[in-house]
């Protein structure tokens, strides 16, 4: 089912080594809290879709668990983990809040399931990206959803290796989610023969990127990777196309992108362009019943964040169906129990 076949993509954090029985539901409503970005270069990712797929999500579950009302929060996180990290600290203590969705921004996904570790709420990342929320800094009530800079990292460069791509720079949004993205893409590529003969970090966001892109460009390397997203990546493969860097013989990666950006690309520059995905829309049956169902409320087709957003929620909501609490370690047992 198209429900299950998106947690195939789960990155789960450390084990949960037990935790007390509980029972019932706290503050008598079940808070759900959608943090995203609602005004920056992730805005169409994730933003405004993603708190529609949490709605549906919970229209579709029927308005209400163990008979008790759920309730969703939303609120822009400005692509700052100060900002995401204050906003769960006051969801949970002064409304209750739950469990945090979205989380767009690797450095406001690991802020937030930071806050979450410490309060024992459930944190369900489907936009941010790092490996660091299962590595290094996994919580026990934390959950990665969709994908990851290592499932990333693993799937476009063998391909491009594979074509004769073996010489590679690597363009990198500088913070927690490009840093990732980069160092599991290089160590992917020497692992398989491959060389990368150089790499560039540029700010995060950015619009203007020629500087970088001439740096790669003057690398020489068969293959300009991004590891950026969003905004930033459109940004990179409209310059990319001032530049003549694809009509010149260097082939242009997007680590990670998003239907949304093709759209914005347009055909002629996304054409030849290659990405990966975790979702799409017309996969199969299900995939475009889901998204018909968004479409006609949105207007758009749903990427993968957003529908890993309805996905997560309704494991969640089933969770806790299942454990009859809301307790934060025990409905992250039972998420991962029934995954």
């Amino acid at each position: 089912m198209f429900k299950k076949a998106l947690l195939a993509g789960v990155a789960l954090s450390a084990f949960l080594t037990g935790s007390a029985m509980a029972a019932g539901v706290s503050g008598d409503k079940v808070v759900i809290g959608v943090l995203t970005d609602l005004s920056g270069v992730y805005t169409d990712i994730s933003g405004k879709g993603s708190i529609l797929a949490a709605e549906m999500a919970v229209a579709e579950f029927g308005g209400k668990v163990l008979d008790k009302p759920i309730e969703i929060l939303s609120a822009d996180h400005q692509n700052k983990a100060d900002i995401a990290a204050n906003v769960a600290r006051e969801w949970i203590d002064t409304k209750g809040a739950d469990v945090m969705v979205d989380l767009v921004n690797s450095a406001a996904g690991l802020a937030v399931q930071g806050v979450g570790k410490e309060k024992g709420i459930v944190t369900i990342n489907t936009g941010a990206a790092s490996v660091r929320l299962t590595q290094k800094e996994c919580s026990p009530t934390g959950f990665h959803w969709i994908y990851d800079t290592y499932a990333l990292a693993h799937v476009t460069p063998p391909v491009i290796i594979a074509e004769g791509g073996n010489t590679w720079f690597i363009m990198t949004a500088d913070y927690a989610f490009g840093h990732s993205l980069e160092a599991d893409a290089m160590a992917v590529v020497k692992e398989l023969g491959g060389t990368v003969v150089g790499s560039v970090r540029h700010p995060f966001p950015s619009s203007d990127l020629s500087s970088f892109l001439l740096q790669a460009q003057a690398s020489g390397a068969k293959v300009i990777a991004l590891a950026n997203a969003g905004q930033d990546t459109i940004n990179s493969v409209k310059q990319a196309a001032e530049f003549g860097i694809v009509s010149g013989g260097q082939k242009l990666v997007a680590l990670l992108a998003f239907d949304t950006d093709i759209h914005s690309l347009g055909l002629e520059l996304g054409q030849g362009l290659t990405v990966t995905t975790g979702f799409y829309w017309d996969l199969d049956d299900e995939t475009r019943a889901f998204s018909k169902k968004f479409f006609d409320k949105f207007g758009k087709m749903p990427t993968m964040v957003q529908a890993a957003v309805y996905s997560g929620t309704l494991h969640y909501l089933n969770a806790v169906k299942a454990s009859g609490t809301d307790e934060g370690a025990v409905v992250a047992a039972k998420m991962r129990e029934t995954r």
